[in-house]
């Protein structure tokens, strides 16, 4: 029987999260720990670039936590005592210079555990931003594609699940590409800031030690050196950045979601208008084609929405000048959210890439009401002739069984009339059509 010393390294590797499997090495542990090494050696780097840290003491430890390789696992056992990673972390790195005169008080110096853990945290998320928008990218494409191959195929719009009024395929790709679009976009311009502070976010130490222009020169050397953007101000207990960014993340989510769901819908037994190019089994029922990346995109979708709040609960209870306890909450609930973001990217990238229109079966459901999905523009082309109540009867029959076809053309005064013009869903699709163009032109700007 195995037990816990046979089990594989890492606790959660994906298999109850398989949309995300394979997909979030960018937001592991190992990446989050490297990236807080990242955090110090560039704080390190900053201070000898700006000549305010002798010359030796950084060299030396530069080259020593060049090979550093974090005890992921030890490393997190070894938190609990102080409530977060940086604190034995630091202990580790001064370690690797404890021979060289001096060298260990300058690592970590001036900044508070904080700024560390927000700066890696930042790290963390503009990789995996750049991650979801190559995927994200791929999905407007292939949607922009969709959309213009079926600029024109007619198909039945539904409203609160029923038939409406018609539409197009292409349409409906093209409101998809748009949402994916705007969601892609606010994720862009949500990558999270340089956190830099110190104590109590006055950086009084820096200012203290180097004077006040060093202490803010500081602050832009390090910025532009991890490739952040500098925040107006320390934002310890401001968390802003966490809320838009979860916000945009849960959008994503929102809009993958939504695709996830009319495919599963559309790919249907009774329904047939769409299936996924690549379907999952059943381990009993061999006939199914299951829709299996669009499940686990909706799995992320249910998920997202309150993770995100989560971050505004954080946010809200983000008291004095560092939380005590509402910050660290925030730690599982945005990394979860970047994680699960980057399985729905890419999955949702395969989805659109293979997916699969069935026109004949598009054809059938617009035709399967008889005609009567055309109701809207009998009313307004044949009332002013007929009358409203006449038309409204002549749509009840039809739904009950009768032929619109037949009933219209009982009607006296539209003899001679071009009914099958008037019936026709062609003709009745609005601006669809510069929907389209408009959606394709943004996918591939």
């Amino acid at each position: 029987m195995p037990t816990d010393a046979d089990a594989a390294p890492g606790f959660d590797v994906g298999l109850l999260s398989p949309v995300s499997a394979g997909r979030d090495a960018v937001v592991s542990d190992a990446a989050y720990a490297a990236a807080l090494v990242r955090a110090e050696v560039a704080l390190a780097q900053v201070l000898g670039s700006l000549g305010v840290a002798p010359r030796a003491p950084i060299e030396a430890f530069l080259a020593a936590a060049k090979p550093f390789e974090v005890d992921v696992a030890q490393l997190a056992l070894d938190a609990v005592a102080d409530g977060n990673p940086v604190i034995p972390l630091v202990q580790r790195l001064r370690a690797l210079v404890a021979d060289v005169p001096d060298a260990g008080a300058w690592v970590h110096h001036g900044v508070t555990s904080q700024d560390i853990v927000d700066t890696a945290m930042s790290l963390l998320a503009r990789d995996a931003i750049k991650q979801a928008s190559r995927d994200l990218d791929r999905v407007v494409r292939a949607l922009a594609d969709l959309a213009e191959r079926h600029r024109d195929t007619p198909a039945a719009a539904r409203t609160l699940t029923q038939h409406a009024v018609p539409t197009t395929v292409g349409a409906r790709f093209a409101d998809w590409l748009l949402q994916v679009a705007d969601a892609r976009d606010e994720l862009a311009a949500a990558e999270p800031p340089l956190q830099l502070g110190g104590a109590g976010g006055t950086l009084a130490s820096h200012v203290e030690e180097f004077g006040h222009d060093v202490a803010v020169r500081i602050v832009a050397a390090y910025a532009q050196r991890l490739g952040l953007h500098a925040a107006e101000a320390p934002w310890h207990t401001r968390r802003t950045a966490v809320t838009r960014l979860g916000d945009a993340l849960a959008r994503v989510t929102d809009a993958l979601g939504r695709i996830a769901l009319d495919v599963a819908t559309l790919s249907r037994t009774e329904i047939g208008e769409l299936a996924e190019g690549s379907t999952g089994g059943s381990s009993a029922m061999p006939q199914k084609q299951n829709p299996a990346r669009s499940v686990l995109i909706r799995s992320a979708a249910l998920r997202a929405p309150g993770l995100a709040a989560t971050l505004h609960v954080a946010a809200a209870n983000a008291v004095d000048e560092r939380p005590d306890g509402a910050w660290h909450a925030e730690w599982p609930a945005l990394r979860e959210l970047l994680r699960i973001v980057l399985g729905s990217a890419g999955l949702g990238a395969g989805l659109v890439e293979g997916l699969v229109v069935h026109q004949d079966a598009v054809a059938r459901n617009l035709a399967a009401g008889g005609g009567t999905i055309m109701a809207e523009r009998l009313m307004l082309v044949l009332a002013p002739v007929i009358g409203k109540e006449r038309v409204q009867r002549i749509v009840v029959e039809a739904n009950q069984g009768g032929s619109i076809t037949e009933l219209l053309a009982a009607q006296p005064e539209l003899a001679g009339r071009d009914l099958a013009a008037v019936l026709d869903p062609r003709g009745y699709l609005g601006i669809a059509g510069d929907i389209v163009d408009r959606a394709v032109a943004r996918g591939r700007s």
